[in-house]
């Protein structure tokens, strides 16, 4: 079955550009400070009210009357609810599995944050901080988790798989995002020592988080590995009779593509997709079943600004001047988004970053263009071709 899905993001992993109101009254611009900052009484209302209003079965009806055929669902290392003061959110998946299995949706469970962080970036849990293959205690844990999870839900008949880490950086990716000074650590002694993760490490853990949750799988479910941003590395991983139904997973943003030089234009967007995504996934698809994990129609030309590489109000980067007419507007993201469907069509699927922002891009000065990572609201705007 051809996927045709959605990401929950900042549902049970937070991200205080897509819901900045959950960190008021705090200086946090992640999970890791927010309980740090608030009394435990006042953290644990936030979150509590936060996750029962955010995402509700209400949702998955909507996704479903969409056409779309699944859901990924970041969620965090503290899942089960073992690492102080952060709160577990197992139940929140429990509830899911069962809305997903009322309108028949599949589940892609996504370990979106690890401790010491996989990446730096703010939704890997902490800024600037980036030691997690580092540290063998956290490693092991790792492993632990994704164990339980196969364990859980591997025999659940709602679950499509599981993906072993969502976006773990390498050393291209981690210059091209300057991760040190576009994700500054709030602890410099803490960030002592960051830096990307190796590709030789990847491969051997992939492997070991392989082997702790393929035994508690229905072997029709896979097992997703995220490519590190190195979409072409992977073609000798693998191959040995021992691995069945993995899948690759890339990321693949126009924000990023303008971080490497993508001309901001339509055309230029439109170029860079067929020269790039639909060539790559169609030489990788001969390899790994492809799944492109996280992709939306955001881009700087439709803010007016550059962005560069998607940076927010909240980076003090403001788009407040509406540059395209609503006709415009419309003409450029269906013509992105039909040419990144056409795109993923190489691969086996893809889920949209995301289904929605608790942002107010009407009356909140700023967040002209922004509205192109919310599904909802691209839905609605005759933007995103749910025919397609």
């Amino acid at each position: 079955m051809y996927i045709k899905g959605v990401n929950l993001g900042n549902w049970l992993v937070l991200e205080k550009w897509m819901s900045p109101s959950l960190f008021e009254g705090t200086t946090a611009e992640d999970e890791y400070y927010l309980p740090r900052q608030l009394s435990k009484e006042v953290y644990e209302a936030r979150i509590k009210v936060h996750r029962s209003e955010y995402i509700t079965e209400r949702d998955f009806a909507t996704i479903k009357s969409i056409g779309l055929n699944s859901v990924r669902i970041p969620i965090p290392y503290f899942i089960f609810g073992d690492c102080e003061p952060f709160i577990g959110c197992v139940e929140e998946l429990d509830k899911a599995f069962s809305w997903a299995g009322k309108y028949g949706l599949s589940i892609l469970i996504d370990l979106h944050t690890v401790p010491g962080s996989q990446n730096g970036f703010d939704n890997g849990g902490i800024s600037g901080v980036c030691k997690w293959s580092k540290q063998p205690e956290s490693i092991e844990f790792t492993l632990s988790v994704l164990e339980r999870l196969a364990k859980r839900y591997g025999k659940r008949s709602e679950l499509w798989g599981i993906q072993i880490l969502n976006e773990p950086i390498t050393e291209r990716m981690w210059n091209i995002m300057d991760v040190p000074n576009r994700y500054k650590a709030v602890d410099e002694e803490m960030s002592k020592g960051s830096g990307p993760n190796s590709l030789e490490f990847l491969r051997e853990f992939y492997i070991k988080a392989y082997r702790v949750m393929r035994p508690h799988m229905r072997e029709e479910n896979v097992i997703v590995f995220h490519d590190g941003f190195e979409l072409k590395a992977w073609k000798d991983f693998m191959r040995e009779e021992e691995f069945k139904n993995v899948v690759l997973d890339t990321h693949q943003y126009l924000m990023l593509a303008e971080a490497e030089g993508c001309e901001q234009s339509v055309d230029g967007y439109i170029k860079y997709i067929q020269e790039n995504y639909a060539k790559d996934i169609a030489e990788m698809q001969k390899y790994f079943p492809i799944i492109c994990g996280e992709w939306s129609l955001f881009n700087s030309y439709g803010c007016g600004i550059d962005t560069a590489g998607g940076q927010s109000p909240l980076n003090g980067i403001e788009s407040n001047v509406d540059k395209l007419s609503k006709s415009e507007k419309k003409e450029l993201y269906r013509e992105i988004a039909k040419a990144q469907l056409d795109a993923w069509r190489n691969g086996i699927g893809h889920y949209y970053w995301n289904y929605k922002l608790l942002l107010d891009t009407v009356n909140e000065g700023g967040w002209i263009g922004w509205d192109s990572w919310d599904l909802g609201k691209c839905v609605a705007q005759e933007w995103y071709p749910v025919e397609y």
